[in-house]
């Protein structure tokens, strides 16, 4: 069946249909990793978005359960070159365009992934619609009227707090639409963690008395949710404080920085970061289309400790009085290297310091 993607500077793809059978609407983005479909596609950063793979061929190896980073994803729609025929691996339980009609998320095939990222790159990330019907006027119309991400972290963000069980560390984790990655590198670490919804405040998380605080990863504007900011301004003063990409972001504000909107965004697994003060580089998975500004970052609060080699956006910070730091990209990769994994063990150190101290004093 042909299906048809619009996009709201006119640019019509025709391809064929996959996944679901519907439509949808929003944010084409494109994700440059060779791999890691699922895990993208889980990742609850995407909300909202049409998520474009540049990689020709998708769905050759399945998909699984354990490679899911939401039970529920929220991305609006793929887009692909071409989805395999057949796919095989000792790990699938499935195939790509059978979960796509679970998940109630419709795709697109067959059309130049090459030329529509190009587009991107060009003019910028731009709103877009997979539709089953030739668009029109009034089609393109409706698209450039459409809002999408008003209150998209009430979306994603835990409605309840949850466990995820441990028997060293005490560590509560604020959902702003958290892969489940992160979760399995706190449990490697023996961490007992409780999920907060991302309007916990500082009061609900000091009552919880953890050893640290971890802020995750999530989709959209950080300066939609100035509470998140006012929360973390209390915390890090008491609590060892960790944040990741949306965590990185509300970090930053919390601390007088001041974010932008990128052109087009970081999103994949092929990301040359390097650490200032080492001269380390890593490579890493990320997923953001917003930065923050380093012109705004105030150096009697804050140190940049990495940089996005290719760009030089801000990719990581460090307080100077607190035991409280940030990155833009994932530690805990799924999908990507993990190069930077040890930053969780610098996590675990900073709370394990603060509690040596607590014992001695």
């Amino acid at each position: 069946m042909k299906r048809y993607l619009v996009l709201e500077d006119g640019t019509v793809f025709t391809g064929e249909a996959f996944g679901a059978a519907g439509e949808c609407t929003g944010e084409v983005v494109f994700n440059t990793g060779m791999t890691g479909y699922q895990e993208s596609v889980t990742d609850q950063s995407y909300a909202n978005q049409i998520l474009t793979f540049t990689n020709p061929l998708i769905g050759n190896y399945g998909v699984n359960l354990d490679d899911y980073e939401s039970i529920e994803p929220s991305c609006c729609g793929v887009v692909c070159r071409e989805l395999a025929r057949v796919s095989s691996s000792w790990r699938k339980q499935d195939t790509f365009d059978h979960f796509l009609k679970q998940m109630d998320i419709p795709g697109i095939k067959g059309i130049d992934t090459r030329m529509l990222t190009k587009i991107i790159r060009s003019h910028g990330t731009m709103k877009g619609r997979i539709t089953n019907v030739a668009p029109d006027k009034h089609t393109l119309d409706q698209l450039k009227a459409t809002v999408i991400n008003a209150g998209i972290i009430e979306q994603v963000t835990t409605s309840k707090p949850y466990p995820n069980p441990g028997s060293k560390r005490n560590v509560v984790l604020v959902d702003y639409g958290l892969k489940h990655s992160m979760l399995r590198e706190l449990g490697k670490r023996g961490c007992n963690t409780i999920v907060l919804p991302a309007t916990a405040t500082a009061e609900e998380i000091l009552r919880l008395n953890p050893d640290g605080v971890l802020l995750s990863n999530g989709p959209g504007d950080p300066e939609d949710i100035p509470a998140a900011a006012a929360m973390v301004r209390e915390v890090e003063k008491h609590i060892p404080l960790m944040g990741i990409c949306m965590g990185h972001q509300v970090f930053a504000l919390a601390n007088g920085a001041k974010t932008f909107k990128m052109k087009f965004g970081h999103r994949g697994f092929n990301h040359p970061v390097r650490e200032i003060a080492t001269g380390r580089i890593m490579f890493t998975s990320q997923n953001h289309g917003y930065a923050v500004d380093p012109d705004s970052v105030d150096p009697d609060e804050l140190i940049i400790t990495h940089q996005e080699i290719n760009d030089h956006t801000v990719e990581g910070l460090r307080h100077r009085k607190y035991p409280a730091f940030s990155v833009q990209f994932h530690p805990d990769a799924a999908p990507g290297p993990h190069d930077a994994v040890d930053l969780f063990d610098d996590f675990m150190q900073l709370i394990d310091e603060r509690k040596e101290a607590h014992r001695n004093a």
